[in-house]
């Protein structure tokens, strides 16, 4: 189903269109291709498996695999492992961060192509765990922050080097990029000339828990923070104001992930209860929840250009608008074995 301006209804009428739960271990990270109707994940199995989203749908008939999302290739890396993920500006390539052996062989991150199987390219550097990736809108350059405390952008000018976990995104334009700090700074750079520091820094009034993830909206008028403690923030881009914030329930053995969607009305994020949860930016309220069906969802994401969002554990599953739901009887989910 293509994007169309989304709503509250349709939100709510939102349920489970495709279910792959052959993982064996926790899925780490996913990503969306920019322009191509792509899916990747990597996960604890240390497989990297590409999926085709064009045709998903949900067919209201009582057999649940009805859909048309294909696994397209499953890759194994033993050696490195697969923990961060993005794709290149490629649709068969993506850069994969590494689990094992850091301290061995120093190759934090491949460049891998997933057309052959072949690993492009070796970038070493960072000496413990990459917790943040993230690829250029508008280049070949990416930028990756690490346990090591180090920011690095490798397009071959430089290194940032911050307290604690720092974590990274650029906006839509690849103007501007975000790092948070320990204690809960943000700082952004312009992206053409970051080694002269940044160019403004603020704060999450009240809140010094690490920042895990940060999104920019679409517009990039907006920016989405989550903390370690499953607070979520959603800040204006400009300035730092808070527009608005949600607490949800903590999950003490796993982080969450919440997204715009890409509109930039709602969020939507997973909770350390298991649910799901949508919410109005505009109007502060919540407008849909969900049973996730597969526990506390690590990964969440929304696709760039359908309406189609991901949630993940040790099982994939893929949320698309049913058709056939009343939005005033709320939705109907299926019953899944997982």
């Amino acid at each position: 189903m293509s994007l169309t301006e989304l709503d509250d209804d349709t939100l709510r009428s939102m349920s489970i269109g495709a279910v792959f739960s052959d993982f064996v271990g926790k899925i780490n990270s996913l990503d969306f291709h920019r322009t191509d109707d792509l899916l990747v994940t990597a996960s604890e199995d240390d497989s990297v498996r590409l999926y085709d989203i064009a045709n998903a749908k949900m067919r209201i008939e009582k057999s649940h695999n009805s859909n048309a999302t294909r696994l397209l290739k499953t890759t194994y890396h033993k050696k490195h492992g697969a923990d961060r993920i993005c794709f290149t500006h490629h649709p068969s390539s993506v850069i994969c961060s590494s689990r094992h052996n850091l301290d061995s062989i120093g190759e934090s991150l491949r460049y891998l192509s997933m057309y052959d199987n072949r690993c492009l390219r070796y970038f070493k550097g960072h000496k413990e765990r990459v917790v943040s990736l993230c690829m250029s809108p508008i280049n070949d350059s990416f930028m990756s922050g690490s346990l090591d405390h180090s920011v690095r952008i490798w397009d071959l000018r430089g290194i940032l080097r911050l307290r604690g976990r720092p974590t990274v995104a650029y906006d839509q334009q690849g103007l501007v990029f975000a790092v948070a700090m320990e204690g809960g700074a943000i700082k952004l750079f312009d992206s053409r000339s970051y080694d002269k520091g940044p160019f403004d820094t603020f704060l999450v009034g009240g809140d010094t828990a690490e920042v895990c993830d940060i999104k920019f909206s679409n517009d990039g008028k907006s920016m989405l923070l989550t903390t370690t403690n499953n607070n979520i923030y959603v800040l204006d881009a400009y300035g730092g104001e808070k527009r608005c914030g949600f607490s949800l329930e903590p999950s003490p053995n796993a982080t969450i992930e919440a997204t715009f969607t890409p509109d930039g009305q709602y969020v939507v994020s997973g909770s350390g209860d298991g649910t799901l949860h949508a919410w109005s930016i505009s109007t502060r309220h919540e407008a849909a929840n969900w049973n996730s069906n597969i526990g506390v969802a690590s990964c969440l994401k929304w696709a760039p250009r359908r309406a189609m969002f991901v949630a993940a554990s040790t099982v994939l599953t893929f949320w698309i608008p049913n058709s056939g739901t009343d939005p005033e009887a709320g939705p109907q989910s299926e019953h899944i074995t997982l």
